[in-house]
């Protein structure tokens, strides 16, 4: 039993019941940073770890019909497969390149990652609130679900290589082409994060990638934590943990990069600035078709008006 990895455990178990992120975004690099686990060992126990706790806070974030299940659905039929096809490409790649090298990639595609899911939580917490406005429920339609599933893939991708982003990146979505209520964010980010990394952490498990005590030391300070944070979900003050995250990862960011690819995390980095780009152009393109199409219609009004004067 290791008291440090428990306290961790607990402070991560919170965070996440409370704001649906920062998981697998902070408990990889503290493994690997601070207790000296392995790249693709911390990736694995990580993902393993955070299934089962997630599953308690998607439990509970569902007793408080906090979880849009349709989209759920949705995300998941995306994500499920691309998570398995990313623990997949990790095995290939430490057959055929080492661990050593495998290790280094590791190192420069989280880095990037890190850096990429904290500037988006900062981006969410200091810019994204004030430009959409945000709605409990809404009929889910064929375009909703086309990007369910885009985002699903694309985004389970990268967690079964890196373990980052269950949380922070797909929460970031809901808000920016769905509108969801913050509420209504974690309880369905929690709960598709459960599914999802349900299946990348039994890949990982086949791959041999999961430490198994280390696991069990997380879970004993997480799942107190995840209920704790659930429960304080509508009260906490969401903008400054946002904020504070948000600097926490782009920190972990730096420090993490500079043990990877020198070639590599560059990569990694221009693909997070393309994505947080339109991330943050999608709400504006959104909200200035709608007011070009509220223009139109209500220009049209006289038009269709019954004439009465003669």
């Amino acid at each position: 039993m290791d008291p440090a990895i428990i306290v961790f455990g607990l402070g991560i178990g919170v965070l996440v019941g409370m704001t649906g992120m920062g998981g697998g975004s902070l408990m990889t690099p503290l493994l690997i940073l601070l207790f000296g686990i392995q790249p693709t060992t911390a990736i694995g126990t990580d993902i393993f770890y955070a299934a089962v706790t997630k599953t308690v806070g998607g439990w509970r974030h569902l007793k408080l019909k906090t979880v849009n299940m349709e989209l759920v659905k949705w995300l998941a039929l995306g994500s499920v497969p691309s998570a398995v096809a990313g623990v997949a490409i990790v095995s290939v790649l430490a057959d055929h390149i080492g661990e050593a090298r495998l290790d280094e990639l590791v190192y420069a595609v989280l880095g990037g990652t890190l850096l990429m899911v904290g500037i988006i939580t900062l981006t969410r917490a200091l810019i994204l609130r004030n430009l959409v406005d945000e709605r409990d429920r809404f009929d889910v339609e064929r375009r909703h679900k086309v990007a369910a599933v885009t985002i699903g893939a694309t985004t389970g991708l990268v967690i079964g290589v890196t373990s980052a982003g269950s949380g922070t990146v797909i929460a970031i979505l809901l808000i920016a082409i769905y509108r969801l209520a913050p509420k209504k964010v974690v309880g369905t980010d929690v709960f598709h994060a459960a599914i999802l990394l349900w299946a990348a952490g039994i890949a990982h498990w086949v791959g041999g990638n999961v430490d198994f005590v280390l696991a069990a030391n997380i879970l004993l300070g997480s799942i107190p934590g995840v209920v704790i944070g659930a429960a304080l979900s509508d009260k906490a003050p969401q903008g400054f943990i946002r904020t504070s995250l948000g600097v926490v990862l782009v920190a972990s960011g730096i420090v993490t990069i500079q043990k990877g690819d020198p070639i590599v995390w560059p990569i990694a980095a221009a693909i997070a600035a393309v994505g947080l780009g339109l991330i943050l152009a999608a709400p504006r393109w959104l909200h200035k078709r709608r007011m070009r199409e509220a223009a139109q219609v209500a220009s049209r009004q006289p038009e269709l008006a019954p004439d009465v004067t003669g």
